[in-house]
């Protein structure tokens, strides 16, 4: 299965059956005041499972908000009944668009998993079915992987400053970019890492949470300044946004791209971080 379906390619794998789960991804920002696990009871499409991405990080991590441990990972989806050979496609009602967070997770550790453009709005758009209710699930196995090496460090960040080794490409928006937002939820400023390019995550993305073309991915890539084929690494501000640039990197054939996963809500909680205020070059 691609890694990007629409609605129609979904139905018709879900009546042909087989070991596919689908996953609702979704989570919200604290101002949107929505309950995520609430509205998954509420509507849903049939036979998914919650993800509940909102709790899915390490919390033994210094770095906020981290990608889940190996272990957390075979935990969860052990936990929701999901096998290592499982296809998985993931889903979100969301403006932030979390299920690329959760494609990312996936793709760390090796398990294949699609993403339906547009998410519910989309299946809802195309008369798909929904049922109500909390399922029950029941625990498989899942075997503790690997971690991929898709995960950039602080330190690493840093380093690159000087070395340029990497594109690093920003996925907030124009104004928290360029630091003339006021302090965001965190009482963070705003700003960016030197050196980096800007481009907002919703400029890859139709009026309808649809992904734009190809030719028009690759355009908005070098039109803020990045090689899409080149060395990148993709942040944001808490590493959800930015795994939507991954994806797209991902469609454009650069499955080399990196997540740095603490983002701006670690770099900026730091007083020793550099930071620039600068509009996008």
């Amino acid at each position: 299965m691609d890694s990007l379906i629409d609605a129609e390619t979904l139905k018709k794998a879900l009546s042909e059956g087989g070991d596919i789960f689908v996953l609702d991804a979704s989570s919200h920002l604290p101002d949107a005041e929505r309950d995520a696990r609430a509205e998954f009871a509420d509507a849903h499409i049939p036979g998914a499972r919650f993800l509940d991405l909102g709790s899915f990080f390490d919390v033994t991590s210094s770095v906020p908000k981290a990608v889940p441990s190996a272990e957390q990972f075979a935990q969860r989806m052990g936990s929701l009944g999901i096998g290592s050979e499982t296809s998985v496609v993931l889903y979100d009602d969301s403006i932030i668009k979390p299920a690329f967070r959760a494609w990312f997770i996936m793709q760390l550790y090796g398990l294949e998993a699609s993403v339906l453009d547009g998410g519910l709005a989309a299946w809802k758009q195309s008369g798909g079915a929904l049922e109500s209710g909390m399922p029950e699930t029941s625990r498989r196995d899942f075997p503790v992987p690997e971690q991929g090496a898709k995960v950039r460090s602080k330190a690493e960040m840093l380093a690159n400053i000087d070395s340029e080794a990497e594109q690093v490409i920003d996925a907030r928006d124009a104004a928290r970019f360029a630091g003339t937002a006021p302090p965001d939820a965190h009482g963070l400023p705003s700003g960016h890492i030197p050196g980096s390019r800007n481009l907002f995550f919703r400029d890859l993305l139709n009026e309808d949470g649809t992904f734009r073309s190809r030719e028009e991915l690759a355009r908005a890539f070098r039109e803020a300044g990045i090689d899409p084929d080149g060395p990148v690494v993709t942040t944001c501000g808490s590493g959800v946004t930015a795994s939507i640039l991954l994806f797209a990197l991902h469609l454009l054939g650069n499955d080399d791209a990196k997540l740095y996963d603490g983002s701006w809500l670690e770099w900026a909680s730091d007083p020793g971080t550099p930071r620039e205020t600068s509009a996008a070059a």
